[in-house]
């Protein structure tokens, strides 16, 4: 194609190789661990299925109680948390601070037997959390997802390119795969038109993750502050310290990578006051119980300089949300509110949340989250394969570039909008480019085998 034309078939072809040659590893551990978390709500079920079934005998005795027998099955630890049980036979889950560790108790809410105890880092979702959001690596792995979700950005934008039909002879290999074609050309159909499919569900599941990742999240506060849209408390959080329920609408230790808390303890809860007294909690859970907030309910004590304590439902799906303050002497609510008082920023990141994480609409969210992250799994499957059956012996297998193409003002507008936007990515182009310019393209078998080469090859297939 003549170099006026740039940015060509062939420069577009270009990109979304090299970005599926950086992504492709993290696009498959994210959509695995993704599809699993879809699953949160009935993975937890079942696996706390043994102590929401209880028999009871009489009536169930104060939550101070159950907190109390909670504390002496840790010793030395500190109350944290409670949450209510949802339904008349489910345990009561309370959670400890032992050690800088939290430690979540169910208590037999009649016995006050503690029936099991266990570390929220232990906790199989918390696993699944730590692998989707930050790659068991903290706040380093936060980066390296947030890395990977830009490029897939990228990839996915210049694959739509790529997709367009420019000489459309009917819709097979462009609205539906050919099956019964050649092993290439099946593999190719599978690729574009899966990849036509859910291109954009999966550009909004990168865009709804980035505040929760580290370096975007520290960005985005900065232009909150800046624009004078910042909240004192905003309802997530972006950093591996903070393991919250926020993260993951649930209670201790939430899941999915920095999807969280207020940035307080381990629990999400303000950071306990010197001297409490927790007996208060009865009167709390008495005023709590009939305003039917949404499971689960978390009732935390007062914190700092505060003297009210208070219940928040977490439920996953956001808008749904309530955090209530109440007085420990009365049990009057002080203070209230719902999603509809909060910030629109924080309302527009809440709902995306929630439907990230497959719990805005139900089921349909569910499914449409599962062939979303099933279509991006197979979309890197098939890639790797086209890429294996195209590839030349002895070379990597990058299309050729075109001979002195043009600057294109057009792309670089729209780039340099694309890293104002996604400033991490901004920041490994320009390391991908200066090490291409110094290093890479001036080393000639390490030029041909990247193909670097300006000798221009067949047109692509």
């Amino acid at each position: 194609m003549s170099p006026k034309s740039w940015p060509d078939y062939r420069a577009v072809w270009r990109w979304h190789f090299y970005a599926g040659l950086l992504c492709i590893p993290f696009v498959i551990v994210l959509s695995i661990s993704g599809l699993i978390y879809l699953f949160k709500p009935q993975i937890e079920a079942w696996n706390d299925r043994h102590y929401d079934n209880l028999q009871f005998s009489g009536p169930a005795k104060p939550a101070s109680e159950q907190i109390a027998a909670a504390i002496a099955s840790r010793p030395g630890s500190i109350f944290s948390s409670y949450e209510l049980p949802e339904s008349p036979t489910s345990s009561a889950r309370v959670l400890v601070k032992h050690e800088d560790a939290s430690i979540r108790a169910y208590v037999h809410p009649e016995t006050l037997q503690v029936l099991h105890t266990v570390s929220e880092n232990e906790r199989f979702m918390r696993w699944i959390f730590r692998l989707h959001g930050e790659l068991l690596m903290g706040d380093r792995g936060s980066n390296l997802v947030e890395l990977a979700a830009c490029w897939t950005i990228v990839l996915l934008i210049t694959g739509l390119f790529l997709w367009w039909p420019r000489n459309m002879k009917g819709l097979g290999g462009v609205l539906y795969p050919r099956l019964c074609g050649e092993s290439r050309m099946f593999w190719r159909d599978i690729h574009s038109v899966v990849g036509m499919w859910i291109s954009f569900c999966a550009i909004f599941l990168l865009l709804t993750g980035l505040p929760w990742a580290k370096f975007w999240g520290d960005y985005f506060k900065q232009v909150r502050q800046v624009t004078g849209t910042a909240v004192a408390q905003q309802d997530w959080s972006n950093s591996s310290e903070n393991t919250g329920p926020g993260r993951s609408g649930n209670s201790g230790g939430g899941e999915h990578g920095h999807h969280g808390g207020s940035g307080g303890n381990s629990n999400g809860a303000k950071p306990p006051a010197a001297t409490v007294d927790y007996s208060a909690i009865d009167i709390i859970v008495a005023n709590v119980v009939p305003l039917k907030l949404d499971a689960p309910v978390i009732i935390s004590a007062p914190g700092g300089r505060s003297k009210t304590w208070s219940a928040k439902s977490n439920t996953a799906n956001r808008p749904r949300r309530v955090t209530v303050e109440l007085d420990p002497k009365t049990g009057n609510i002080v203070s209230r509110e719902d999603f509809k008082d909060r910030h629109w920023v924080d309302r527009a990141v809440g709902v995306g949340v929630a439907a990230h994480e497959g719990a805005l609409f139900g089921w349909p969210n569910q499914v449409l989250g599962v062939l979303t992250t099933l279509g991006l799994f197979l979309l890197s499957v098939s890639g790797v394969i086209l890429w294996w059956k195209r590839r030349d012996q002895g070379v990597l297998g990058a299309p050729k570039p075109a001979l002195s193409p043009r600057v294109s003002w057009g792309l670089i507008s729209i780039i340099v909008l694309i890293g104002i936007c996604l400033p991490l990515f901004a920041a490994s182009l320009l390391i991908v480019l200066l090490v291409d310019w110094l290093v890479l393209s001036r080393i000639a078998p390490v030029r041909v085998w990247l193909g670097l080469s300006s000798t221009v090859a067949a047109g692509p297939q």
